[in-house]
């Protein structure tokens, strides 16, 4: 089963800003994306004056493919 689960990076640990249920000892896979927040600032204005929603779908779009 896959799920996304946010985290913030401090003093080189990952920490979930959820309550999480992982077995305690087994190993997961992790994969690290800049949050949307952050592609937004870097990307603001490149596009026009796209949504919060148009991006997000872009972002959805481009994961499937």
């Amino acid at each position: 089963m896959s799920r996304i689960i946010r985290v913030k990076y401090e003093n080189g640990v990952l920490k979930p800003l959820t309550s999480i249920n992982l077995e305690e000892g087994k190993e997961y896979k992790v994969i690290v994306e800049e949050s949307i927040d952050e592609l937004i600032k870097k990307y603001k204005g490149i596009l026009g004056k796209s949504s919060i929603k148009e991006f997000q779908e872009l972002e959805e779009e481009a994961q499937v493919q």
